[in-house]
Parts: C-alpha cells; structure tokens; sequence
C-alpha cells in the first residue's frame, strides 16, 4: 500500500466519525492500573472470534454482572470464555504484577486463558504497546501487497510518522466499515 492511499483512507475513517478512536491510539500510554489491565484483557477475550459491535453489547453484561457480584456464565454463553473472563477478574492483580516484570511481556499475555498468538497482540496494542494485531482484516490487506501486517504497518508506520498501533486502527476501522 502506498501512503499517499493510506492518508486518504485515514482521511475517510476520520470524515466517517472515528477521530476519538484514532486519537486513543495517539496518545495511548502503557496501563499502570491492574483494572484497566484486567479491563483490556477481558474485551479482547470478548472480541475474540467475533464483531465488535456484538462484543459491546455482551461487554455490558459481563460487567454488570461483574459490578453485581453476579457469575459470569449466567450473562454470557461461551463456557470457557467466561472462566477466562472470571480468573482474570480476579487475580488482576497478580497477573498485572507479573505482565509488568516479564521479560517478555507479548510472550506473558500469550499465557493468559483465552489470549492466543494473534490476540495477543490485540491486547499488546490496548495495554499501550506500539503493535498491530494480525486479525483477518489485516491479513487480508497486507496479503494484497505480499506483505504480512507488521511489514505493512511499519511500512506506513514509517512513512506517515503515525504510530503503528494507529495504522492498525484506521486499517481496521476501514476494514469494519467495509472500506477495504
């Protein structure tokens, strides 16, 4: 992809609505909180396999049910991603202790239930680090130009002087609009 097409499909995603988006992932830090880790953690894990805007909707039900007290299950069908949900809930603070003194914290979030070796990056991205996930979306982009998505969004990365977590994004929401 060239640049020059990716600042008009940054400037499309813009016009569309998605400047608070885009500016999330500009001024993103690194999490210093055990709740926004535990956070992150769980809406990638809702994410996981399917749309976000279905996502957001059981979102609000499992941490209603969360803020209630009440068990995850009963809100959320998925067995295992609710035990998943559940067990980072709960040892969030252990589990945000031991993310920040890994050695390798990609390779510590591929070992949380429910975090593969696409989604990690997924998380990677929302606990602030400069990453690109590897979703269909972004497979099927980098594939058009014989490239895999880290060689595509640094690549654009590189050249618009955005961040790669934000050539991510706007790749992404132009993908969820059906833009690309």
């Amino acid at each position: 992809m060239r640049l020059i097409e990716y600042v008009k499909i940054k400037h499309e995603v813009l016009e569309r609505g998605y400047l608070k988006e885009i500016v999330h992932y500009i001024e993103l830090k690194p999490c210093t909180s055990p709740d926004i880790f535990a956070s992150e953690a769980i809406w990638v894990i809702l994410c996981s396999g399917m749309k976000e805007q279905i996502a957001r909707k059981i979102e609000q039900r499992v941490w209603e049910a969360i803020n209630n007290g009440g068990r995850i299950e009963l809100v959320f069908g998925h067995e295992g991603k609710a035990k998943a949900i559940s067990y980072i809930f709960n040892n969030r603070f252990r589990l945000f202790n031991s993310f920040l003194t890994s050695p390798n914290q990609l390779d510590f979030l591929e070992s949380l239930p429910w975090i593969g070796p696409r989604t990690k990056y997924h998380l990677a991205k929302n606990l602030g680090m400069d990453a690109c996930k590897p979703d269909r979306h972004l497979v099927r982009i980098a594939g058009r130009y014989g490239m895999t998505p880290v060689e595509l969004c640094e690549k654009l990365a590189r050249e618009s002087r955005d961040k790669v977590a934000v050539v991510d994004a706007v790749l992404w929401r132009a993908a969820n609009l059906g833009m690309v």
